[in-house]
C-alpha cells in the first residue's frame, strides 16, 4: 500500500518537478530511518501516517522552478539569427542571447526559429545559447515618459536617468473595434492657417503628410507639436493634447536639433520622442512606430488626447523590407513583402476617437511619407492614402517659389476634419478652397493671353492675394482666432487692391493692432467659436480702417494723410515737425510705421519728418519719446 501511494505521489510531480524530486525522496528515506531508530513509539501508528508524511514531503516541494527553453544559434548574419531548439516560442516573443542581446522571433519554422536581432549582431556567435523570455515585446507607458526621449525598446537614451515609469505595455496591441469608436468631431488645431482653414484635422484622425525631401514636411508636424503649448499650459485636462514624436531612420544631428526646438519653445515638457536613427538596427526602425503608439495608446484609454507623428514611414517600410527579404520570405511589387499594407493598416488603425462609455480620449495620427519626385502612385504612398483620412501634399515647385508651407491646395484634403472645425473658420473659409481651385484653373490659362475680361482678372487678383495671406514662417503658429481675423481680411475681398507684396507686412501690422487694440474681439471669437453681428460689424470697420490707411500710404498721399485725416503732426515755430497724437489716429500710426519697409516711401511735403522717414525700424513708443 506505501509503495502505490509514493509512485502515484511521484507519478504526479515528476515531469514539474524533476530536478528536486531526488532531493525529497532522500529527504523522505531520512524520516523513515528516524521513524525506525529515534523514534519507536511512533512504529504504533502503521504504515498510514509513514504515508502521509512521506507525500507531503514531496508534494510540498519548492515549485518556483527555474526551468527555462533554450536554443542555439544555426547561423547569424545581417541581423537576422537562426535559432534551434526553441520548439514553443510564440510569435514575436522576445528572446535573449548569451551576450545580453535581445531580440524578437518572426519567423516560425518547422527545423529552427528566424529571430531579428535588437543591436550590433558582431557580438553573436554560432552556437551561442538562446533563451526564451515568454514575454511578447512591450515598452514603458505613462507620464513619466513626457519630455523624454527613448529608443524604440522605451530605454532612455537622453542621460537624464531612469524614467520611473512603472506601467508597461505591448507594442502590438490590436486597434479598437467598432463600438467603442465615435466619430471625429472635436478640432485638432495645428496653428498652420493652410491646415485649419483649408484642411483641417480633427482628434483621432489619420492625417498623412507627404511629399519629397526638403519640402516642409517634419516643419508642419513641429509646428502642431509647438502649437499645443497654449491648451497644455492650461488647467483643463480634456484640452490638453500630449505629444509623441517617432523619428524613424533620422540622422541624430537631426533628432538632436529637434529636442532642442522643442525644449526652446519650451513644448518638450507634454512631448515624448522615440528614436530609431538611421544607425540603429532595421528592426528597431521596424519596431518604432510601434513602441510609440503604445505609449499614445495610454492616453487615449485614460479619457486623454494625444498626438503621434511618425516621420517617416516610408523609412519603416524600407527596413521591413530588409527583414523580409533576410529572413527568405517572398518578395512582391518593388521587393516590399506581401505584408506590408497590413503593416501600416494596423499600425494606424490604432488611431481613434474613443466615445464616452471608454472614456472619450483619442489619439490623432499624422504619418509622413516621402515621395520620389512627386510621384504620389508609387506603393507605400498609395497603401498609406488608402489607410488615412485625407492626405497634405507638399510640391517641391511651391516651396522654391517661396510659398511656404508648400500645400497643394488642390491635391491636398481631409475626409473628416471639417466635421470638427470650428464654426468661425467654416464662415469665413468657406468659399477659400473653391476660390482657390479657380483661380488655379484660370492661371493655367492666362499665362498664354493678356485679353481677360473682368471676371476672370479679379479671380486671379483674389487668388493671387489670398495664397500670399496663407504664407506663413516656420516655428510661428497661430491661434485659431488670429487665423479667423486675417483670413476674414483676404475672402471678404478688402485686400484686393493691394500689392501682393506687401500683404505679408499688413497682415503683420494687422495682427498687432488687433492684439493691442481688440483683444475684446479675439476673446469673442474664442468663446463664441463663432463670428456674431456684432463681432462682424466690428471686424469689417477694423479691416477697412488699417487698409484704407494703407492704401493711402501706398498712393503717395501720406502728407493728406497725416496733415488732414488724422492730424499727427503741427508745425513748431523753428519748423521741426513734431507727433501730436490725436484721438483715434493710433490705427493710421500704426500704418505709417508699418510702412517704412518701403525702400523709398515718399516724404511729406514740406515737413522734416525725421521721425518716421529717417528710422525704419522706429517703434510706435519710440517715435512717440523722439
Amino acid at each position: 500500500m506505501l509503495s502505490v501511494r509514493v509512485a502515484a505521489a511521484l507519478t504526479r510531480s515528476l515531469p514539474r518537478q524533476a530536478g528536486f524530486v531526488s532531493k525529497n525522496v532522500a529527504a523522505a528515506c531520512v524520516g523513515v530511518k528516524n521513524l525506525h531508530t529515534t523514534r519507536p513509539w511512533l512504529q504504533k501508528t502503521g504504515t498510514a501516517e509513514v504515508s502521509s508524511i512521506l507525500e507531503q514531503k514531496i508534494m510540498g516541494a519548492d515549485t518556483s522552478a527555474n526551468l527555462e527553453e533554450t536554443g542555439r544559434v544555426l547561423s547569424i548574419g545581417d541581423g537576422i539569427a537562426r535559432v534551434h531548439g526553441l520548439r514553443n516560442v510564440q510569435a514575436e516573443e522576445m528572446v535573449e542571447f548569451s551576450s545580453g542581446l535581445k531580440g524578437m522571433s518572426l519567423n516560425l519554422e518547422p527545423d529552427n526559429v528566424g529571430v531579428v536581432v535588437f543591436g550590433n549582431d558582431k557580438l553573436i556567435k554560432e552556437g551561442d545559447i538562446v533563451k526564451r523570455t515568454g514575454a511578447i515585446v512591450d515598452v514603458p507607458v505613462g507620464e513619466e515618459l513626457l519630455g523624454r526621449v527613448v529608443d524604440a525598446l522605451g530605454n532612455a537614451i537622453d542621460g537624464k536617468g531612469p524614467l520611473g515609469s512603472k506601467i508597461r505595455r505591448r507594442v502590438g496591441l490590436k486597434a479598437p473595434g467598432i463600438i467603442p469608436r465615435i466619430s471625429v468631431r472635436e478640432p485638432m488645431q495645428t496653428g498652420i492657417k493652410a491646415v485649419d482653414s483649408l484642411v483641417p484635422i480633427g482628434r483621432g484622425q489619420r492625417e498623412l503628410i507627404i511629399g519629397d525631401r526638403q519640402t516642409g514636411k517634419t516643419a508642419i508636424a513641429i509646428d502642431t507639436i509647438i502649437n499645443q503649448k497654449r491648451f497644455n499650459e492650461g488647467t483643463d485636462e480634456k484640452k490638453k493634447l500630449y505629444c509623441i514624436y517617432v523619428a524613424i531612420g533620422q540622422k541624430r544631428s537631426t533628432v538632436a536639433q529637434l529636442v532642442k526646438r522643442l525644449t526652446d519653445a519650451d513644448a518638450m515638457k507634454y512631448t515624448i520622442v522615440v528614436s530609431a536613427t538611421a544607425s540603429d538596427a532595421a528592426p528597431l526602425q521596424y519596431l518604432a512606430p510601434y513602441s510609440g503608439c503604445s505609449m499614445g495608446e495610454y492616453f487615449r484609454d485614460n479619457g486623454k488626447h494625444a498626438l503621434i507623428i511618425y516621420d517617416d514611414l516610408s523609412k519603416q517600410a524600407v527596413a521591413y523590407r530588409q527583414m523580409s527579404l533576410l529572413l527568405r520570405r517572398p518578395p512582391g511589387r518593388e521587393a516590399y513583402p506581401g505584408d506590408v499594407f497590413y503593416l501600416h493598416s494596423r499600425l494606424l488603425e490604432r488611431a481613434a476617437k474613443m466615445n464616452d462609455n471608454f472614456g472619450g480620449g483619442s489619439l490623432t495620427a499624422l504619418p509622413v511619407i516621402e515621395t520620389q519626385a512627386g510621384d504620389v502612385s508609387a506603393y507605400i504612398p498609395t497603401n498609406v492614402i488608402s489607410i488615412t483620412d485625407g492626405q497634405i501634399f507638399l510640391e517641391t515647385e511651391l516651396f522654391y517659389k517661396g510659398i511656404r508651407p508648400a500645400i497643394n491646395v488642390g491635391l491636398s484634403v481631409s475626409r473628416v476634419g471639417s466635421a470638427a472645425q470650428t464654426k468661425a473658420m467654416k464662415q469665413v473659409a468657406g468659399t477659400m478652397k473653391l476660390e482657390l481651385a479657380q483661380y488655379r484653373e484660370v492661371a493655367a490659362f492666362a499665362q498664354f493671353g493678356s485679353d481677360l475680361d473682368a471676371a476672370t482678372q479679379q479671380l486671379l487678383n483674389r487668388g493671387v492675394r489670398l495664397t500670399e495671406l496663407l504664407k506663413q514662417g516656420q516655428y510661428c503658429p497661430m491661434a485659431i482666432e488670429e487665423q479667423v481675423t486675417v483670413i476674414y481680411a483676404g475672402v471678404r475681398g478688402h485686400l484686393d487692391k493691394m500689392e501682393p507684396s506687401k500683404i505679408t507686412r499688413f497682415e503683420k501690422a494687422f495682427l498687432q493692432h488687433v492684439l493691442s487694440q481688440h483683444q475684446d474681439l479675439l476673446t469673442a471669437i474664442r468663446a463664441d467659436g463663432q463670428i456674431s453681428e456684432a463681432s462682424d460689424a466690428k471686424l469689417k470697420q477694423t479691416v477697412f480702417t488699417l487698409v484704407s490707411a494703407s492704401e493711402s500710404l501706398d498712393c503717395g498721399k501720406t502728407g493728406a494723410l497725416l496733415h488732414h485725416r488724422a492730424s499727427l503732426y503741427a508745425r513748431e515755430p523753428e519748423g521741426r515737425s513734431s507727433l501730436v497724437l490725436k484721438p483715434g489716429a493710433e490705427v493710421v500710426t500704426r500704418m505709417v510705421l508699418g510702412a517704412l519697409r518701403d525702400p523709398e516711401p515718399v516724404a511729406p511735403s514740406g515737413l522734416r519728418s525725421r521721425i518716421l522717414w529717417s528710422t525704419p525700424a522706429l517703434s510706435l513708443d519710440e517715435a512717440l519719446e523722439e
